[in-house]
């Protein structure tokens, strides 16, 4: 093995935790194409969509709520020998869910999958800024997002094409070569265990706790219909829970979550930017192809296509982002990729019934790059405001801010899209044929009343775009905190 004071090639170390942040994010949305094969194989039917969607909600939810504590484990043993301990997680959830006969054992399968997936991310980003040079920090950090963005990105097709060929099970079964390739290679980095650390368990538990609580309940639309009072009951314990790890960690020698971090200006910013980024990014990638698809009148592939000019270019947008942080600074960057996310979906917010090209692909090439250009900024700054020996623990919750954001808004735009539709549509009757009426009247009117349908739909749709617009200028506000500048 390499000694601790050995330089490694820049570009081998960021391959190695590149390819493990793609395979991983990979496995987010691979199942989104596959879940029709899977629902016919495990004997699910239709009308229980609700209890199959927990397929994709397990993983996040385990990417989600392990991350705080598996981070803090790389800062203590060393962040190679954690992620190869993370893959071998991983591999053993993705066999268990090869091998799923039932949906209650694939959806544990897939939680103990993304337990170990959950680590890449926050770990390579530690790994990046510690054995990159200085300089490269912004460029790796940007790399590693970009990756973890395309595997996002490309789950749907990839699940999509090896369906079409094999079957739904060897999604999964190649992520065990893959991720051997990537533990292997892992041999190769300097493992540097901080000797006089230490780990924090039982606050660490009672994080995933509050995380899994809070997360539950911020999913649920009722948060915002006040129809159901289990999401308050949800938060309520939630927040109990939030209120017995500050007990526990103001007793605890080494926390988990260092006090420190709260009283920083830089962590706080850099976290409260994320949340807000996470409420417009799945506005924007919710909206774009159910709006395709239904006042639209388009195919779920054009759809599909639509969301791709979006997404695509995120990645481009990131590695630009990290290329540039060092130059400009953090704030400076995330202020000038919020303003692109606004001005994208500010244009969007203006498509009619008839929106093409190019005016609509340039919309969401604007948004998109924004949205990317902000990824690796806000990851520098917020590890700039902790020790080497925390590096771990802030890269992960950065990336928990930016999904618990996404859940809040999926949830939010749920809730507010069924109302507001319902309010838009209240003064509109069902056209059924009077007796007598001429065929070509009650045709006229039932036109009529799919135009005003439309309408309305194109109307919500609008104002999706225009709240997403909004939230970004207020995400300007705590971005413009960021502004300690990078030195090379």
């Amino acid at each position: 093995m390499l000694g601790t004071d050995r330089t490694l090639p820049t570009p081998f170390v960021l391959a190695v935790i590149g390819l493990g942040a793609f395979i991983t994010a990979l496995d987010q949305t691979v199942v989104v194409t596959a879940l029709p094969s899977v629902m016919l194989d495990l004997k699910v039917p239709i009308a229980e969509l609700d209890r199959a969607a927990w397929i994709i909600t397990a993983y996040l939810l385990g990417y989600t709520v392990a991350m705080p504590l598996i981070g803090r484990l790389g800062d203590v043993y060393g962040y190679p020998r954690v992620y190869q301990a993370s893959l071998v997680v991983f591999c053993i959830g993705t066999v268990l869910v090869a091998v799923s006969s039932s949906l209650e054992w694939m959806v544990g399968a897939r939680v103990v999958q993304a337990v170990g997936g959950g680590a890449t991310v926050p770990i390579g980003m530690a790994l990046a800024t510690t054995l990159v040079p200085k300089g490269q920090r912004g460029l790796a950090l940007g790399i590693v997002g970009a990756s973890a963005e395309a595997g996002a990105m490309l789950g749907p097709a990839y699940g999509g094409a090896i369906v079409e060929v094999l079957t739904w099970r060897w999604i999964f079964w190649l992520n065990v070569p893959q991720s051997a390739v990537i533990f292997l290679a892992l041999f190769w980095l300097p493992n540097r265990r901080n000797v006089g650390a230490k780990v924090d368990y039982m606050g660490g538990v009672v994080l995933v706790g509050a995380l899994l609580v809070l997360s539950l309940a911020l999913s649920r639309s009722s948060l915002f219909t006040f129809d159901s009072p289990y999401p308050f009951l949800l938060a309520a314990g939630g927040v109990g829970l939030v209120a017995l790890l500050v007990l526990v960690e103001a007793r605890t020698f080494q926390p988990l979550l260092a006090p420190a971090l709260f009283r920083s200006w830089a962590f706080l910013t850099s976290n409260l930017t994320q949340v807000l980024v996470g409420v417009v990014l799945i506005i924007a990638m919710v909206t774009v192809p159910l709006m395709a698809n239904t006042v639209m009148g388009k195919s779920p592939f054009t759809g599909a296509l639509w969301l791709l000019r979006l997404t695509g270019i995120i990645p481009l947008g990131a590695v630009a982002g990290g290329l540039l942080v060092t130059r400009l600074g953090s704030s400076p960057l995330t202020v000038t990729g919020l303003a692109l996310v606004a001005l994208g979906l500010f244009l969007a917010s203006g498509w009619d019934l008839g929106i093409g090209d190019p005016e609509l692909t340039v919309h969401l090439l604007i948004a998109g790059f924004g949205f990317g250009l902000v990824i690796a900024p806000i990851t520098v700054h917020a590890l700039g405001s902790a020790g080497e020996d925390y590096r771990g623990t802030v890269a992960s919750l950065v990336v928990v801010s930016r999904m618990m954001g996404m859940t809040l808004g999926l949830a939010a735009i749920s809730a507010w899209g069924v109302e507001h539709f319902q309010a838009l549509t209240a003064g509109l009757e069902f056209p059924l044929p009077l007796p007598g009426e001429a065929a070509g009247v009650f045709e006229t009117r039932a036109a009529e009343y799919l135009a005003n349908v439309n309408a309305a739909g194109l109307e919500l749709f609008q104002r999706f775009f225009l709240a997403g617009a909004l939230i970004s200028l207020v995400a300007i506000v705590p971005a413009l905190g960021m502004r300690k500048r990078l030195r090379p």
